[in-house]
């Protein structure tokens, strides 16, 4: 059984938004569940999403949905333990649809904070 890891105690982050307007296009629409919102960055070569959880968590899937003919061509999930420096922990390749694509890890990885999603 799969449920999403966010909760009212991660704390969200992002690279940028699109004009500054965080009314239409904030990080707060990254998990309000309405397909009729979204985050938008700004145009630049690397746009980010970082969450910092409340507690150690294990991760086994990563559940990330674009707007079609916005979608990065690969991405990156990084993650720490604690304090320590970001490291990769693997890459995936999202298609240019507004589906909602899953990649699943063939092993479950252990995280604190912080948590980044880095499309390229």
């Amino acid at each position: 059984m799969t449920h999403s890891l966010v909760c009212p105690e991660t704390v969200s982050r992002v690279s940028s938004v699109l004009n500054r307007n965080t009314r239409q296009f904030g990080k707060k629409h990254l998990f309000d569940q309405d397909e009729e919102t979204c985050w938008n960055s700004d145009q630049g070569p690397s746009q980010w999403v970082t969450l910092e959880f409340p507690q150690c968590i294990c991760v086994s899937q990563l559940q990330i949905q674009f707007q079609g003919g916005f979608s990065s061509r690969q991405g990156c999930l990084e993650g720490s333990l604690g304090s320590e420096a970001l490291s990769k922990i693997v890459d995936f390749y999202p298609e240019d649809n507004n589906s909602l694509q899953i990649s699943c890890f063939s092993r479950w990885v252990g995280l604190s904070v912080p948590l980044k999603v880095v499309p390229w």
